[in-house]
């Protein structure tokens, strides 16, 4: 993913120098999602190109942009509730693993690689892993929040900067279909209200964030 992620930085980089006031963020959200529902594709092929939209693409623009982030500034990571349930299908190693807190972004993307590789040799299931792609990635998404902000929270200690993961609830759009529970505006709430949290909170931070309310994770 070496060449990809370079192309991502450099486009992050005109983006920045065109849009950027005093190269400087203040707000971030980032949302990747491909569900593969239905599908036809090999369960391995689904888990490499849903990981690389979801999970990888969401770190690389992190990486990208975290760094210009101005004091203050909010960051939401879009998850899904569906990493919830994911993770209590892991084995109970993983979950332990996925719910420690030291946890490094390192690690994190290790097992993210070995779910694909698990995947594409057929043994996920026997090696703990949920059935589920989708969901997996989200897993990913939510944990690499956790570890962010506190990385945030040690390299700049006083900034006031908060990055939590959300969950935007079932949405009517045209991959989800007609028949999901939110509309557009509903689904918007939960990402709009940690974007506009205000200036001087310190929570949430770190979190996973479903109807404006902190999940257990």
């Amino acid at each position: 993913y070496g060449t990809v992620l370079d192309r991502c930085i450099k486009g992050f980089q005109r983006f920045k120098n065109m849009f950027c006031v005093n190269d400087s963020l203040g707000t971030i959200s980032s949302s990747g999602r491909i569900p593969f529902d239905s599908a036809t594709e090999p369960f391995g092929e689904q888990a490499e190109v849903t990981m690389r939209t979801n999970f990888w693409g969401t770190l690389w623009a992190c990486h990208a942009l975290l760094p210009i982030l101005r004091p203050n500034a909010r960051v939401v990571n879009v998850s899904s509730f569906v990493s919830k349930k994911s993770l209590d299908k892991c084995s109970p190693e993983l979950q332990a693993t996925f719910r420690n807190k030291d946890l490094s972004e390192e690690e994190l993307c290790l097992l993210m690689g070995e779910f694909v590789q698990a995947a594409q040799a057929g043994d996920h299931t026997a090696q703990g892993w949920p059935n589920t792609a989708y969901g997996t990635t989200k897993i990913g998404v939510t944990v690499l929040s956790r570890i962010q902000a506190q990385v945030l929270t040690e390299t700049r200690p006083g900034d006031g900067i908060l990055l939590n993961a959300c969950c935007p609830g079932w949405v009517r759009t045209d991959m989800a279909g007609p028949n999901a529970t939110k509309g557009p505006e509903e689904g918007a709430e939960t990402p709009v209200y940690l974007a506009m949290l205000p200036e001087g909170a310190k929570e949430p931070h770190g979190q996973l964030v479903w109807d404006k309310t902190v999940q257990e994770w």
